[in-house]
Protein backbone atom coordinates (compact mmCIF):
# COMPACT_ATOMS: atom_id res chain seq x y z
CA UNK A 1 0.00 0.00 0.00
CA UNK A 2 2.95 2.13 0.46
CA UNK A 3 3.46 2.54 -3.62
CA UNK A 4 0.16 4.33 -4.07
CA UNK A 5 0.08 7.99 -2.18
CA UNK A 6 -2.88 8.74 0.15
CA UNK A 7 -3.62 11.36 -1.87
CA UNK A 8 -4.90 9.06 -4.56
CA UNK A 9 -6.46 6.96 -2.26
CA UNK A 10 -8.47 9.48 -1.13
CA UNK A 11 -9.41 10.64 -4.20
CA UNK A 12 -10.59 7.40 -5.38
CA UNK A 13 -12.75 6.96 -2.55
CA UNK A 14 -14.45 10.38 -2.94
CA UNK A 15 -15.07 9.88 -6.70
CA UNK A 16 -16.39 6.39 -5.15
CA UNK A 17 -18.92 8.13 -2.40
CA UNK A 18 -19.71 10.93 -5.54
CA UNK A 19 -21.19 7.83 -7.73
CA UNK A 20 -22.83 5.77 -4.87
CA UNK A 21 -24.70 9.00 -3.63
CA UNK A 22 -26.20 10.02 -6.74
CA UNK A 23 -26.94 6.74 -7.90
CA UNK A 24 -28.97 6.41 -4.10
CA UNK A 25 -30.74 9.68 -4.46
CA UNK A 26 -31.90 9.12 -7.93
CA UNK A 27 -33.70 5.80 -7.35
CA UNK A 28 -35.36 6.91 -4.11
CA UNK A 29 -39.12 6.15 -4.50
CA UNK A 30 -41.26 9.85 -4.03
CA UNK A 31 -43.21 7.68 -1.12
CA UNK A 32 -39.50 7.68 0.81
CA UNK A 33 -38.23 11.42 -0.19
CA UNK A 34 -39.57 12.96 3.39
CA UNK A 35 -38.01 11.02 5.37
CA UNK A 36 -34.87 10.68 3.45
CA UNK A 37 -34.79 14.57 3.82
CA UNK A 38 -35.35 14.21 7.66
CA UNK A 39 -32.73 12.08 8.09
CA UNK A 40 -30.63 14.36 5.54
CA UNK A 41 -30.97 17.18 7.80
CA UNK A 42 -30.16 15.25 10.52
CA UNK A 43 -27.13 14.47 9.55
CA UNK A 44 -26.11 18.14 8.19
CA UNK A 45 -26.96 19.00 11.97
CA UNK A 46 -24.36 16.63 13.03
CA UNK A 47 -22.10 18.14 10.57
CA UNK A 48 -23.03 21.81 12.32
CA UNK A 49 -21.99 20.57 16.16
CA UNK A 50 -19.03 18.75 14.81
CA UNK A 51 -18.14 21.91 12.50
CA UNK A 52 -18.32 24.18 15.51
CA UNK A 53 -16.27 21.88 17.91
CA UNK A 54 -13.56 21.86 14.95
CA UNK A 55 -13.66 25.30 14.11
CA UNK A 56 -13.28 25.99 18.18
CA UNK A 57 -10.52 23.90 18.49
CA UNK A 58 -8.09 25.26 15.80
CA UNK A 59 -5.29 27.87 16.29
CA UNK A 60 -5.10 29.41 12.57
CA UNK A 61 -7.09 31.28 11.34
CA UNK A 62 -7.52 29.16 7.86
CA UNK A 63 -8.78 26.75 10.08
CA UNK A 64 -11.44 28.78 12.48
CA UNK A 65 -12.49 30.50 8.78
CA UNK A 66 -12.76 26.92 7.20
CA UNK A 67 -14.68 26.20 10.55
CA UNK A 68 -17.14 29.32 9.98
CA UNK A 69 -17.55 28.19 6.27
CA UNK A 70 -18.77 25.03 7.18
CA UNK A 71 -21.37 25.69 9.71
CA UNK A 72 -23.00 28.37 7.61
CA UNK A 73 -23.14 25.72 4.47
CA UNK A 74 -24.69 23.13 6.56
CA UNK A 75 -26.91 25.59 8.61
CA UNK A 76 -28.17 26.66 4.53
CA UNK A 77 -28.07 22.97 3.69
CA UNK A 78 -30.05 22.19 6.82
CA UNK A 79 -33.20 25.44 6.73
CA UNK A 80 -32.84 24.59 2.46
CA UNK A 81 -34.22 20.58 3.56
CA UNK A 82 -36.94 22.10 5.86
CA UNK A 83 -38.31 23.71 3.17
CA UNK A 84 -37.98 20.88 0.75
CA UNK A 85 -39.57 18.90 3.57
CA UNK A 86 -42.51 21.45 4.42
CA UNK A 87 -43.29 22.41 0.67
CA UNK A 88 -43.18 18.02 0.08
CA UNK A 89 -45.64 18.05 2.77
CA UNK A 90 -48.22 20.32 1.78
CA UNK A 91 -48.53 18.93 -1.69
CA UNK A 92 -49.89 16.04 0.22
CA UNK A 93 -52.65 17.91 1.87
CA UNK A 94 -56.22 18.43 0.41
CA UNK A 95 -57.19 20.98 -1.29
CA UNK A 96 -60.11 22.51 -0.68
CA UNK A 97 -61.77 25.18 -3.61
CA UNK A 98 -62.19 28.79 -2.19
CA UNK A 99 -65.35 29.47 -0.46
CA UNK A 100 -65.98 26.17 0.86
CA UNK A 101 -65.11 25.29 4.46
CA UNK A 102 -63.24 22.16 5.58
CA UNK A 103 -66.52 20.90 6.95
CA UNK A 104 -68.04 20.18 3.16
CA UNK A 105 -65.00 17.64 3.06
CA UNK A 106 -66.35 15.81 6.02
CA UNK A 107 -67.70 12.09 6.25
CA UNK A 108 -71.56 12.27 5.79
CA UNK A 109 -71.77 10.61 9.69
CA UNK A 110 -69.28 13.37 11.09
CA UNK A 111 -70.96 16.08 8.69
CA UNK A 112 -73.71 16.34 11.27
CA UNK A 113 -72.14 16.51 14.61
CA UNK A 114 -69.96 19.06 12.90
CA UNK A 115 -72.95 20.70 12.90
CA UNK A 116 -73.55 20.19 16.55
CA UNK A 117 -70.60 21.41 17.52
CA UNK A 118 -68.85 18.16 18.77
CA UNK A 119 -65.78 16.74 18.16
CA UNK A 120 -64.82 13.14 18.44
CA UNK A 121 -61.50 13.43 21.43
CA UNK A 122 -61.88 16.94 22.86
CA UNK A 123 -63.20 17.88 25.84
CA UNK A 124 -63.39 13.96 26.82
Amino acid sequence: MDMVSHTVTNLIIFVLAIYVGYHVVWTVTPALHTPLMAVTNAISAIVIVGAMIAAALTQTGLGKTMGVLAVALAAVNVFGGFMVTRRMLEMFKKKTPSGVSAKANLPQGKLSEAAEGKESGVGK
